[in-house]
């Protein structure tokens, strides 16, 4: 079932275009504060070698949590994130319905730490993923608001 407000269930592109507008700017910001700590380190100890091989490990371990924190907060909260709005797709789920922080964290989670289930997505029905399938959610079309035209 999808959500009445919407226009049937989005398709592989259009996903996949919203999650790498949405990556490209989680890692953007990211980057930008991995930089900072890593000209501080240079500032603050320029000798010492392991000051970027420490902050390329902390990058690598730290964008995974930053990305499913992104999206579990932009789900839950709007349904939906910046890359998603550009593109009128909303989560809901199955049923039609909000999402609840659980299952944004879920969602958010398994496509953060597992995003090769995100491949499940062409051949599924409702073209759902791992993480859908996890978190009982969908991603649906959102229909452009009907506008009536003036009076005359």
């Amino acid at each position: 079932m999808t959500d009445p407000d919407a226009g049937g269930y989005a398709g592989p592109v259009s996903r996949v275009i919203a999650y790498v507008l949405d990556l490209m700017l989680v890692a953007t910001v990211f980057t930008g504060g991995v930089l900072v700590t890593i000209l501080v380190g240079a500032v603050v100890s320029p000798t010492d070698p392991d000051v970027l091989r420490l902050t390329a490990s902390a990058y690598l371990l730290l964008l995974p949590p930053t990305l499913a924190l992104y999206d579990t907060v932009f789900w839950a909260l709007a349904g939906r994130t910046p890359g998603m709005a550009l593109l009128g797709l909303r989560v809901v789920t199955v049923s039609g319905r909000r999402l609840s922080w659980i299952a944004a964290l879920i969602r958010g989670v398994v496509l953060a730490y597992f995003p090769i289930g995100a491949a499940w997505i062409p051949v599924d029905g409702r073209h759902q993923g791992l993480h859908d399938k996890l978190a009982r959610t969908a991603v649906v079309r959102v229909r452009a608001p009907a506008t009536t035209a003036p009076a005359h």
